[in-house]
């Protein structure tokens, strides 16, 4: 007989996701038979931006997400510097890279340590690894141990990654720094220094700790390697411009149907966006984010959603480090739970390696910008990668303000409802066959929700004050 599970909300993610799942025997197997993954907040981003000045927007959207503002002020400068027909300095494009890589190797190392391995060990009986449930946790004794300590260790680390990037950035969350044309910190020689420093530390951990623990709990669970595979369809935009125009990236653009190694162009004109079931309004359904709209429409029949569902020439895509490494040749051994988790971890390790090139390659007297001019009409986009993957902008200008502006994020990817069509997405198809123990506890369905690292803070948080709130102001507090 059929179950329906609820987890609302899905905890250990940023944001908020409800995750149901329908379970049955299938071949005297408990498995996931059916899945729905609803974002439960409104994101209106697009609507805040519109009749601003463009040179607003890298400020605003970087207030998306507190765990990866940094993709947002790229990809929205990278629509600027588009939209502007302006190059930034190499000295920009390099200081560029190495706050967004901080963020890359900030986020990678939380997401394993503080967001998934909870999963899989049986922790101390003390927060916040208690209370859990009574589930199959296979790494126990001193391998627990081992890896609570390093759960300790890395709060430290990606402490460190957040001041790393904080040296160019300003501030970490959300540096000011991003801006048309160029970047405003002057690339001073004792900053150099300091971030070779933190690398220093860094990549020591990256390639001691965090790589091993990731290799000892596939050796454990390697039932993992084939579950969670989903479609197998991998879609990346690329991410660290390696030269003026972007022409080379560390991490390449592609897309690979079906699991397969060969890795195809993309084309943007493939990209729409559909919201059958999703609460925004069918007008808007099945459009191309240049022209997308966002119409809110609650309640609406049909729809469990308020994300979008992006598709790529009608099919679901999947994003993310394995999308991206699997595009770039680097990591093409499988798509499952573990193979998300080593793709990521190896990931890091890149992305640290090439950090430690680029701050070399500053020029401390060298430009770091390129005034731009600011036409009264444009249509642009910038692409790059968020560490839980593919991220686009697109933007439209009238009279030098923003008309238009589309976001879609890679949690708009991963965690999309079923489109026009009804084909599930990314994540909600990955469920599908999931071998389930205990209904009432699926930390099977946790475990590959997790290895996606869905984020779902993209979204307006609204509250409503009860009648006769009262605000009051301690003496000596503004």
């Amino acid at each position: 007989m059929a179950t329906i599970k609820i987890i609302d909300p899905v905890t250990r993610l940023e944001g908020h996701l409800k995750i149901e799942v329908t379970v049955d025997k299938v071949n005297n197997t408990q498995q996931v038979v059916d899945a729905r993954a609803t974002g439960t907040l409104f994101r209106g981003f697009e609507q805040i931006l519109k009749g601003r000045d463009p040179q607003d927007a890298q400020h605003i959207t970087q207030r998306i997400c507190g765990v990866c503002p940094v993709p947002q002020g790229m990809a929205s400068v990278m629509a600027q510097d588009q939209a502007f027909k302006v190059t930034p300095p190499n000295n920009a494009r390099i200081m560029r890279n190495l706050v967004l890589g901080a963020n890359f190797i900030q986020s990678h190392i939380l997401h394993f340590y503080h967001l998934a391995v909870m999963d899989y060990i049986e922790g101390p009986g003390m927060a916040p690894w208690q209370p859990s449930w009574n589930v199959d946790k296979r790494i126990t004794g001193s391998a627990a141990t081992t890896l609570v300590n390093h759960y300790v260790t890395a709060i430290e680390m990606t402490r460190k990654a957040h001041e790393m990037g904080a040296l160019f950035g300003g501030r970490m969350p959300d540096p000011p720094t991003y801006i048309a044309g160029g970047f405003t910190t002057t690339p001073r020689a004792d900053r150099v220094t300091k971030f070779k420093a933190y690398l220093n530390e860094l990549i020591p951990f990256i390639n001691n700790v965090y790589l091993p623990d990731v290799a000892a709990l596939k050796q454990v669970y390697m039932d993992y390697i084939a579950i969670g595979e989903g479609y197998g369809n991998l879609l990346a935009f690329g991410v660290f411009d390696l030269d003026s125009v972007g022409n080379h990236k560390l991490l390449k653009r592609g897309l690979s149907v079906n699991g397969a190694q060969a890795v195809s162009p993309v084309d943007l004109n493939q990209i729409t966006e559909t919201v059958k079931y999703s609460w925004y309004n069918n007008s808007s359904t099945n459009l191309k984010p240049a022209s997308g709209q966002t119409l809110p429409q609650y309640p609406k029949n049909g729809a469990y959603s308020w994300l979008k569902a992006p598709r790529y020439a009608g099919a679901p895509f999947e994003v993310g480090p394995l999308a991206r490494m699997w595009v770039n040749g680097d990591y093409q051994q499988g798509i499952s739970v573990m193979d998300r988790h080593q793709a990521r971890a190896e990931e890091t390790l890149k992305i640290a390696q090439a950090l430690q090139s680029w701050v070399n390659q500053i020029q401390v007297t060298g430009s770091v910008f390129t005034r731009p001019r600011i036409p009264a009409t444009a249509s642009s986009y910038g692409l790059t990668e968020a560490p839980r993957g593919a991220l686009g902008h697109w933007m439209q200008m009238a009279s030098g303000k923003i008309s238009s502006y589309q976001i879609v994020t890679p949690t708009c990817w991963n965690a999309s409802p079923r489109d026009d069509t009804g084909k599930l997405g990314p994540i909600e198809k990955a469920l599908i066959n999931t071998p389930v123990i205990s209904v009432d506890q699926p930390i099977e369905v946790l475990r590959v929700i997790h290895s996606f690292d869905p984020c779902l803070s993209c979204a307006v948080h609204v509250s409503r004050p009860k009648a006769k709130t009262k605000v009051q102001v301690i003496a000596g507090y503004r």
